[in-house]
This record gives structure tokens, sequence and C-alpha cells, in this order.
């Protein structure tokens, strides 16, 4: 890979990790309910479980969802439906961590890197780097050098969000602000599944 190419998947890297989705949402969700400390599992389990999904896509998985159609499809349904459930208990938060709320807990490093397996935008994310920056008289180095750039770039772009989310605690100790931020966190959440699943 030339230095040019390897600039623009860094690019591409940053791009698709800083920008809206489901894993920046519920970071910065996370951060307003239960701080940065409590999120940072969460951060972790984002960025290592997208660099497995990754590397299973670059070794292969890909093209397996594109000889399996129903296969790929029903990943989608299943990515939809838990998008949708984290989307309502987000919306459904009403308390700062400490302050109520004995069940609400911010999600765990386990629990967000197995959320990388449902998540459409991941999944775009994946597909889309692995289609456009390997190169096939390479395969190894190219689906290693993919990987390092996404490694590089995803934990500092999710970072950001929780530090917005962490930004916003004061404001949002009011519990009107706080239902009102949490129930549009949720309707964005839900939102974000429109252009992944057309």
């Amino acid at each position: 890979m030339s230095l040019d190419a390897f600039l623009a998947l860094l690019v591409y890297a940053f791009v698709t990790s800083i920008t809206p989705g489901p894993n920046n949402l519920m970071l910065l969700a996370s951060s307003v309910n239960f701080g940065i400390a409590r999120t940072v599992p969460h951060m972790l389990g984002i960025s290592i479980g997208f660099l497995v999904l990754l590397l299973a896509v670059g070794f292969g998985l890909g093209a397996v969802l594109t000889a399996f159609p129903a296969l790929h499809n029903a990943l989608k349904i299943a990515g939809a439906a838990y998008l949708l459930y984290l989307a309502w208990k987000v919306a459904m938060s009403r308390s700062l961590s400490g302050k109520g709320a004995v069940e609400a807990r911010p999600m765990r490093f386990i629990d967000a890197a197995a959320f990388q397996w449902v998540n459409p935008k991941a999944w775009v994310m994946a597909i889309t780097a692995m289609a456009v920056y390997t190169n096939p008289d390479h395969p190894f180095i190219s689906v290693a050098l993919i990987s390092i750039a996404f490694a590089v770039v995803n934990l500092p772009s999710v970072s950001i969000w929780a530090g917005f989310g962490t930004a916003l605690r004061g404001f949002l100790s009011d519990p009107v602000r706080l239902k009102w931020f949490n129930i549009a966190m949720g309707v964005l959440l839900a939102a974000t599944l429109w252009p992944m699943l057309k």
C-alpha cells in the first residue's frame, strides 16, 4: 500500500469513526448518565470489537455474507432489533448515575464488543474498508494495515463522544433536561438505522 493510499485510509477511518452512529450516540448518552470513568469499558469494547470484526471481514467473512444473502439479511434484522432495544433503554433512562435507577448501568466491555457484530454501521465500515483498500496481491499485509489504521483512529474518535457527554453532565443534572436528552438520544439512535437498512 502506498503512502497516499494509507493516508486516504486513515482519513476514511477517522471520518467513519468520528461521525454520528450507534456507537457514538450510545457513548454520548452513557457518559452523560454514568460519567467517563464508567464508560471506558464501553469505549474499549467498541474499539476491540470493531477490530475483531474488521479482521474477520478481511479474512473472508465478507465473502461469506455476499455468497449467502439470507444470512446477511438475518444479521441486518437482528442488528436492527437489538439497536431498537438499546434505543428504547436509552430513551427511558431518567437519572444520572448514583441518583436512583438501581438497574441502570453502562454497557460492559463484552456487550459493546459483541454489539459490533450486529451494528449496521460497523459492517458497512468494515466491508467498505476491505473492498476499497485491500490489495489482492498482498491480502494479509493489506488487512493488517487497514486494521492498524482503524486501531490508531477509532479509540480516540469514540473517546471524543464520551468527552462531549461528560461536558454535558452539569447542564443535564436537571431531571427534565436529562429526560429530554435521553429521549432525543434514543430517537437519534433508532434513526441511525434508516440509511443502513435501505
